[in-house]
C-alpha cells in the first residue's frame, strides 16, 4: 500500500470512529454493556491503527491531524456521560476532563499541521481509555467489580495527566 492510500485509509478510520460516539451512547442507555465495550475497543484499536498507517505514510494529512483528536473526544465523551449519568464518576471531574479536551483540542487545531500530541497527552489517553474499557466491562463476565474498581482507581491519574499536560500546552503557548 503506497503512501496516499495509508493516509486515506488512516483518515477512514478516524471518521469511522467519529461515527462509534452515537452507537456506543445508545448502547450504554439501552444496558447493552457488552456492545458498547465492543464499540469502545475498536475505537481505540483504530485510534492506534490509525496513527500507525498515517506514520508508515510518512505522516497523516493535515485534515487527519486536525480530525483525529477530535474524533477521540467523540469517542471517550460518550461513555463519560454515561458514567456520570449513571452515578460512577462524578460530574465536576467529567467536567474539568471535558473542559480540558475542549481547550486543548481547540488549540491543537488551530496549530499548523494539528500540532501532536504531547507524550503527556499520549499516556493520559492510554490510562483513560483503559480506565473507561475496565469501568465499560460488562457484569456478567465475571471479575466486573474488581476491573471496575481498577477502572474507577485508573480514572483519577488520567484526569491528573489530562490537567498537568493542559498546563504544558498553556506554558507552550
Amino acid at each position: 500500500m503506497g503512501p496516499s492510500r495509508m493516509r486515506r485509509a488512516a483518515d477512514g478510520l478516524t471518521v469511522g470512529r467519529a461515527l462509534l460516539g452515537l452507537p456506543l451512547i445508545l448502547a450504554l442507555t439501552a444496558d447493552q454493556r457488552p456492545w458498547a465495550w465492543g464499540l469502545l475497543l475498536i475505537g481505540g484499536l483504530s485510534d492506534w491503527l490509525d496513527g500507525v498507517l498515517a506514520r508508515r505514510a510518512g505522516g497523516g494529512s493535515v485534515w487527519g491531524a486536525r480530525l483525529d483528536p477530535l474524533t477521540d473526544k467523540i469517542l471517550i465523551t460518550a461513555p463519560l456521560l454515561w458514567l456520570g449519568a449513571a452515578g460512577i464518576l462524578p460530574l465536576w471531574a467529567i467536567w474539568l476532563l471535558l473542559a480540558r479536551e475542549l481547550l486543548i483540542t481547540g488549540w491543537r487545531s488551530e496549530a499548523i499541521g494539528g500540532a501532536p500530541a504531547s507524550r503527556a497527552g499520549k499516556a493520559k489517553t492510554v490510562v483513560q481509555f483503559v480506565s473507561l474499557l475496565l469501568l465499560l466491562w460488562p457484569p456478567g463476565w465475571g471479575t466486573a467489580n474488581l476491573l471496575h474498581a481498577i477502572g474507577w482507581w485508573l480514572f483519577w491519574p488520567s484526569l491528573l495527566l489530562a490537567l498537568s499536560s493542559a498546563l504544558r500546552y498553556l506554558q507552550r503557548r
